[in-house]
């Protein structure tokens, strides 16, 4: 070998590397619904199989899916700032591996909802599945500034598999907690959007906030904010919860309607991440909180 060439450098593949292509926090955050919304659709405990194997195999399925987003955003996330120290852009893992895994995870949701709980729960998950990892990534993502609207159904679906899981049938109350979610979603993620919206644009994904502007955006977070503050008060108001969550859930929205409003009034930004991340990551602890307060709930009811 030539004395001035180098050898090629090789990367390490390590468990974190697949463990990052599954999302985990978000990952979590789809768990802590789930496992609520299975937990909800039984006076006591839940029966083992659908606590155990059907909220693994609903996290595996979310894992799946997240594994597939990570192969079809490879591109757009080499050129994004927050995205390009991902496996796939850093070159860690090749999407040939990625593949495979998000097949295996795959396989593996599917086989123990099917084994384990119910036709049902799996098929309501695997078609969560098709519509985030391959209807919203591959076509509403780069289709239209209401993606994350439409895509949202996905990401509010875990409760309602939750639910299934146990019931075997898509409940009311199940429902309603889909579409707390769902509402949800929008002011959550624009809030992301606004303060990465240079980043989006760079990339061509037509987010609100570079097809509309921040100033719309910041009025259809705020419009989304005000109905998911109503459709909080539902289970409450259908007997589905107590008072213990009425006043978890008026708490955490007012604090959520302050901060969107500040946002809409184009309040001073602040620190390094400025108002827009700070409303991202409040929507985090506000659903977090939300969920939590439907179970604390819905246990102390059931002791008194």
């Amino acid at each position: 070998m030539n004395q001035t060439e180098q050898p090629a450098l090789t990367i390490p593949v390590g468990w974190r590397d697949y463990l990052e292509l599954t999302k985990p926090r978000v990952v979590a955050l789809i768990m802590l619904t789930a496992v609520v919304g299975t937990l909800l659709a039984a006076p006591g405990i839940p029966p083992l199989n659908a606590l155990i194997f059907g909220n693994l195999g609903i996290a595996l399925a979310a894992a799946s899916a997240a594994t597939v987003n990570h192969v079809l955003d490879a591109r757009i996330d080499a050129r994004m700032a927050r995205t390009r120290r991902r496996p796939l852009p850093s070159g860690h893992l090749s999407q040939a591996q990625a593949l495979l895994f998000a097949l295996l995870l795959g396989v593996a949701s599917m086989t123990l909802l099917v084994a384990f709980v119910n036709l049902l729960t799996a098929a309501l998950t695997f078609c969560s599945l098709i519509v985030y990892a391959v209807i919203y990534t591959v076509w509403l993502k780069r289709a239209t500034p209401q993606n994350i609207v439409i895509g949202g159904a996905a990401g509010a679906a875990p409760p309602v598999l939750g639910w299934a899981a146990v019931t075997n049938h898509v409940d009311p109350h199940a429902l309603l907690l889909f579409m707390i979610i769902f509402a949800w979603t929008p002011p959550h993620f624009w809030a992301l959007a606004i303060a990465r919206r240079h980043e989006y644009q760079r990339v061509q994904i037509p987010m609100l906030p570079v097809t509309h502007g921040v100033e719309l955006t910041r009025l259809h977070i705020l419009l989304y904010t005000v109905i998911l503050c109503i459709v909080t008060l539902l289970p409450y108001m259908t007997g589905m919860s107590g008072l213990i969550y009425l006043a978890v859930a008026l708490a955490l929205d007012v604090r959520f309607l302050w901060m969107v409003m500040a946002l809409k009034g184009g309040g001073r930004e602040g620190g390094r991440e400025g108002l827009p991340m700070r409303v991202f990551r409040f929507s985090i602890t506000y659903l977090m909180w939300l969920f939590i307060a439907l179970l604390a709930d819905h246990y102390l009811r059931v002791v008194l």
